[in-house]
């Protein structure tokens, strides 16, 4: 089976436990203001792969991803879901850690077709990396052009399947950094009795240059990055109400 890919990275840190071979998959429903990726929004780019010529590159250097494994990202993932279904089956036959980075914008429980698709996916992964942009739906509409309706009961569907997942969370000033709002992001995360770990990133501009090099607007022209202080800060905010929802069921 083939899917379509933006690019590799050999040696990712910052995708899951351990050093990683992190494959960007093209396609992407969502437009966040911040996306420092573009260039994966459009389905039709990237280039073809098979499932074979991803492991034998991971399997060149496999003696680095002992602690590690292979991370799926992009764009956004589940758009090839039968593709990444295959890469994980055959991972997990080589005892490979397979993670999934995921926005979860693709999930659609009356979809029963695609649920199916998700359980056969969910039965070959270790872990979700599930990025959520914003606990308020207007203003996650705001942000990324999409509701957060269908994210949070993707959340709630792994908590259901069992399926550990790492929280990450954008930390980006006057946008999501609004301590009510992470405050009620914690409340919501710390009901998941699968969660496993919680990123909070700062905003960066890393991605601007392509944004000038495809003719896209950048939403956030002269927002400036954050320090990691930003981020700490707000993780205070989401431990917070991680916290009062825990203290709650004592």
């Amino acid at each position: 089976m083939t899917g379509r890919i933006h690019s590799v990275e050999s040696f990712g840190t910052v995708d899951g436990p351990g050093i990683r071979y992190v494959v960007f998959m093209q396609g992407c429903p969502l437009r966040c203001m911040y996306c420092h990726n573009p260039d994966t929004w459009n389905f039709d780019g990237g280039r073809e792969v098979d499932t074979d010529e991803i492991l034998k590159e991971y399997n060149k250097n496999r003696e680095f991803y002992t602690k590690g494994g292979i991370t799926v990202t992009g764009g956004e993932p589940l758009l090839q879901v039968d593709f990444v279904t295959e890469l994980f089956k055959k991972a997990k036959q080589q005892n490979i850690h397979t993670c999934i980075d995921t926005s979860g914008a693709t999930y659609n429980p009356e979809n029963l077709e695609y649920i199916k698709k998700l359980e056969k996916l969910l039965a070959y992964t270790d872990l979700v990396m599930l990025d959520i942009k914003h606990i308020d739906d207007k203003k996650h509409r705001e942000l990324t052009g999409k509701s957060n309706k269908n994210i949070l009961q993707f959340a709630k569907y792994l908590e259901s399947m069992k399926k550990p997942v790492w929280i990450r969370n954008i930390i980006v000033e006057g946008i999501t950094d609004d301590p009510e709002d992470l405050i009620n992001l914690g409340k919501f995360i710390g009901d998941l009795k699968n969660l496993a770990a919680l990123d909070v990133l700062p905003y960066h501009t890393m991605g601007v240059n392509k944004y000038k090099e495809l003719n896209i607007p950048y939403r956030l022209e002269g927002v400036k990055a954050l320090p990691i202080s930003h981020a700490v800060k707000a993780k205070e905010y989401i431990l917070k109400g991680i916290y009062q929802v825990k203290n709650t069921k004592k």
